[in-house]
C-alpha cells in the first residue's frame, strides 16, 4: 500500500482510482466491510483502491471536548489499513481551511483533480464537505457533473442479532470502558493494542519476581478500564510474547497514575537475563480481563494473586495462540 500525507505527494499518473472516505478510527470489521467493497470495486472499474482519512479528528477542531479517545494512533491505523488490499492511502491534515471546502469544491479538489476518481464508494449515511452539508446524494449529484460512478456500501451485519447494532468505534470504545476486551476483539476482528515505548517504572514488579515492560504515558492507543488481563506484547523485532497486562494504579503502593505495564510469561531461559526492552516501540494487545483492580494488605499476599492472574493469562493465551499461530506483524507499508 502506498501512503500520501498530503495531495502535494500524489503521483499525477495517479488514475483512474476508485475512491472512499472515513476517518477509520480501529479499522473494525465495519471498516474492513467497506474496504473490501472498495477493492471489489477498484478490480471491476481497472481502478487503483484509495482511501481518504483525516488527522487529526474534525471534532479536535470543532468540538474538542467532545472528541472520542482514539482506538488507534496514526501509524496503527495506517499499519492495520495496509493489510486490506488497498492500493493507497491518502491522509489529510484537517484544517479549517479544508473544514471551510463546499461538498463540491471538496470533490472536485480531492476525489477529480487530486486522485482522478473513475469510482467512489460510500455508504449512504456519508457526509462531507463544510458544515457536513454533502450527503450521499449530493456525491451522487458530483458523480453525474465530474463524471465519476457511485457504489453504495452494503451495509455489513451485524454482530449483535438482539439489537441489530452495526460495528462501530463508539462500540468498541464502550467496550473498553467496561474492561470487555473480548467484545472489542469480536468488533474489531483482532485484539484491541496500545502502541508506545518501554520506559523505567518504579521497579516493584522486579523486586516481586514479575518484571514488567512499562508503556510510556503518551502511548498511542484508548487504553482499556484499569483491570489485570490476558494479552501479548509484541516486541520491536516483531516477536509475540504471552503476557499479564496490568492497567491503572498500584493501589497496593498507594499509586495514583495510571500506567500500563506487561509481565512476559513464561520466557525462555536463555533470554531471562538479557530480555531489555527499555526503549523500544511494543505493542501490547488484549484477549481477555481477569479481575479488577483492588489492594491487598500485604505484599505476600499480592504475590499469590500475581502467581494466579499469570496462571489465569497462561491457559487463556495458550488458547489464543492455537488459534493464531499464523500470526504476522501488519504488511509493510511504501512512500
Amino acid at each position: 500500500m502506498h501512503y500520501w500525507n498530503g495531495l502535494t505527494e500524489v503521483p499525477r499518473d495517479i488514475g483512474p482510482t476508485a475512491v472512499t472516505i472515513g476517518n477509520f478510527d480501529g479499522v473494525h470489521r465495519g471498516h474492513q466491510e467497506v474496504l473490501r467493497q472498495l477493492v471489489s470495486a477498484a478490480a471491476t472499474y481497472e481502478a487503483v483502491s484509495v482511501a481518504v482519512s483525516f488527522d487529526p479528528h474534525p471534532l479536535q477542531l470543532h468540538r474538542p471536548e467532545q472528541r472520542p479517545p482514539m482506538l488507534t494512533g496514526v501509524q496503527e491505523k495506517i499499519n492495520r489499513l495496509a493489510t486490506v488490499g488497498l492500493g493507497g492511502l491518502l491522509m489529510l491534515n484537517y484544517t479549517w481551511e479544508l473544514a471551510g471546502l463546499s461538498a463540491e469544491e471538496f470533490v472536485e479538489k480531492y476525489f477529480v483533480h487530486g486522485l482522478q476518481a473513475k469510482v467512489v464508494v460510500v455508504g449512504h449515511d456519508v457526509r462531507f464537505g463544510r458544515d457536513n452539508a454533502g450527503s450521499f446524494d449530493t456525491m451522487v449529484e458530483l458523480g453525474k457533473k465530474f463524471g465519476f460512478t457511485v457504489v453504495p456500501v452494503e451495509e455489513f451485519s451485524s454482530l449483535d442479532e438482539e439489537t441489530s447494532r452495526r460495528c462501530s468505534s463508539t462500540w468498541v470504545r464502550e467496550a473498553l470502558e467496561a474492561g470487555d476486551v473480548a467484545a472489542a476483539r469480536e468488533v474489531l476482528g483482532r485484539p484491541h493494542a496500545v502502541l508506545g515505548e518501554v520506559v523505567h517504572g518504579a521497579a516493584r514488579g522486579r523486586e516481586l519476581g514479575f518484571p514488567t515492560a512499562n508503556l510510556a504515558r503518551d502511548a498511542e492507543g484508548m487504553v482499556p478500564a484499569d483491570g489485570i488481563y490476558a494479552g501479548w506484547m509484541v516486541d520491536g523485532e516483531g516477536h509475540r510474547w504471552p503476557a499479564a497486562i496490568s492497567v491503572g494504579p498500584n493501589p497496593t503502593f498507594q499509586g495514583v497514575e495510571r500506567v500500563v505495564e506487561a509481565h512476559v510469561i513464561d520466557r525462555p531461559k536463555e533470554s531471562v537475563e538479557d530480555f531489555d526492552l527499555y526503549g523500544q516501540n511494543v505493542r501490547v494487545e488484549f484477549v481477555e480481563r481477569l479481575r479488577g483492580m483492588v489492594a491487598f494488605e500485604g505484599i505476600p499476599q499480592l504475590i499469590r494473586q500475581i502467581e494466579d492472574d499469570v496462571i489465569g493469562a497462561r491457559r487463556i493465551l495458550l488458547a489464543d495462540g492455537r488459534e493464531n499461530r499464523d500470526y504476522q506483524p501488519a504488511a509493510a507499508v511504501e512512500r
